[in-house]
């Protein structure tokens, strides 16, 4: 057999088939190689502009970027998750209205942008060169609003083989266009051109790799159903972008748009890991709950999984990004980044404390209770506006770290545990639990990379090479070593795991 021939004799393996374990388990299989690529080249792709572009554009970005998310997420209707939510298999009869809805709303953001933008970066942000960016990347919505709606059954189905080759697809066409452009004209306009271009890139895809065909219709009482059930989801988005970042909006303006540039980049580089599983937890897990819905124990045995796999990875990930960041910004962005260094280390731990919050989501969704997401994110929100203006007054883009961060540790972290705990009828040392071991398999480690990197005799980019493989060898002995000792076991998950992919 051919070398070809294997790869297709895999991929058609791995191809989500079965029951709802199976199903789910090769679907996360999907979404984590989705996420690597995709991760992969947005990361290279914010590293190599980082150097060549350099954090005073980069800033200006940050702004479009800002004034865009915040008109999305301020009209977001969450008509994919009431779609997925539905326990009909068939959802066609909704497609067309959803279709018009999300036009509809491409053209509200599109037109706004386009009239706020002298207001947001002239007066607000005081930068009159962003102007123009925030209304170019206005087309994104519009592109996507007239995506093919049938792409809501790669999630509703757990085809996220079919999610893989839309996404990738999309980050392909913006580290193409960004990259070639920045390296002849190397301005934010490399940025705005590559994120336009993977909505053009998804949009094509959408129509080629699903048969449904949308056309112009549009159902009242289906508009009713979908919009009565993502209320709680518009509330809650806008009070995700309030909390995830509003914090970026007061840097920004509170501060300047180089230092804009620091805390953003610090925190999508702090963060991949955490945000790579959250987006697994949220597009695989909540699929995969809500057709368990009905069934409380395999429910509450699902999310103890989920957990205990979240925690395996955020945990590591977050002690590890802390300790090596040093060598981190210096070989990845050069010497007018180090800066950051502080920053990033700080939010690594949000990172790990956004990765183990995002398990309880997609169980309060699933049994029809998004209105917890709403209300905890309005706490949220609340602390965040009380501390942020003293403490980045006083430590700059550090204090602004710190609150976000510390507000997850108290008061947040633990309502989450305790309104599932009392969601889903499981105790709460029990989800305290999963937090333990990794906590005991990480603390070493992050102790050992953090001397050997002080010591290191390397160079940067070296240092970094082997501080990354010595944090991997230490972890996997020490993650060993307790299971010897104890009865935690990650093994056995990882073996399931295994079985359902090669079933």
């Amino acid at each position: 057999m051919s070398p070809l021939d294997k790869l297709r004799a895999l991929v058609e393996r791995l191809i989500p088939g079965g029951g709802t374990a199976e199903r789910t388990v090769k679907s996360a299989a999907w979404l984590a190689s989705q996420n690597v690529v995709g991760r992969g080249l947005q990361l290279a792709f914010l590293a190599i502009l980082a150097r060549v572009i350099g954090p005073g554009e980069l800033g200006l970005v940050g702004i479009g970027l800002l004034t865009l998310n915040a008109t999305k997420k301020f009209t977001t209707i969450g008509l994919n998750h009431a779609l997925i939510q539905k326990v009909e298999d068939d959802i066609d009869s909704h497609l067309n209205t959803t279709w018009m809805l999300e036009i509809g709303r491409g053209l509200l953001i599109s037109s706004v942008l386009l009239l706020v933008a002298p207001f947001v970066a002239g007066s607000f942000f005081g930068e009159p060169r962003a102007i123009r960016l925030i209304q170019v990347l206005g087309l994104s919505p519009l592109l996507l609003g007239f995506r093919n709606p049938g792409i809501v059954y790669f999630q509703k189905d757990l085809e996220f083989h079919k999610q893989f080759v839309y996404k990738i697809g999309g980050d392909t066409a913006q580290f193409v266009v960004g990259v070639g452009y920045a390296m002849i004209h190397p301005t934010a306009w490399a940025f705005v051109f590559a994120f336009v271009a993977a909505d053009v890139m998804k949009l094509v895809i959408s129509y080629t790799i699903h048969g449904y065909r949308p056309y112009p219709s549009f159902d009242v009482d289906v508009a009713k159903e979908l919009i009565d059930y993502g209320k709680w989801l518009t509330g809650s988005s806008i009070l995700y972008f309030l909390y995830s970042e509003g914090d970026d909006v007061f840097v920004g303006w509170f501060l300047t748009p180089t230092a804009l540039a620091y805390y953003q980049y610090t925190y999508r580089f702090s963060n991949a890991p955490a945000t790579e599983l959250t987006q697994v937890i949220n597009s695989v897990m909540f699929p995969a709950f809500s057709k368990l819905q009905s069934d409380e124990e395999e429910l509450r045995n699902a999310f103890g999984k989920t957990l205990r796999m979240a925690s395996l990875v955020a945990f590591p990930s977050a002690i590890g990004i802390a300790a090596v960041a040093p060598e981190f910004i210096l070989t990845v962005f050069g010497e007018e980044w180090l800066p950051a260094v502080p920053a990033m280390q700080v939010l690594a731990f949000y990172g790990l404390m956004r990765a183990i919050a995002k398990t309880f989501g997609p169980v309060w969704e699933a049994i029809g209770r998004p209105d917890y997401v709403t209300k905890m994110s309005a706490l949220r929100v609340v602390l965040i506006a009380i501390f942020i203006y003293p403490m980045t007054d006083a430590f700059g883009i550090v204090g602004t770290a710190l609150t976000v961060t510390g507000i997850f540790v108290f008061p947040m972290l633990p309502l989450d545990v305790y309104i599932t705990s009392r969601a889903i009828d499981i105790p709460m040392r029990s989800i305290a639990y999963e937090f333990v071991y990794p906590f005991l398999a990480s603390v070493p480690m992050g102790l050992v990379v953090w001397y050997l990197g002080r010591v290191s005799p390397f160079g940067s980019l070296v240092s970094l090479i082997l501080l990354v493989a010595v944090g991997t060898v230490v972890f996997s002995v020490n993650v060993l070593l307790l299971q010897q000792v104890s009865e935690w076991n990650v093994t056995t998950n990882f073996r399931r795991i295994y079985r359902n992919l090669a079933a």
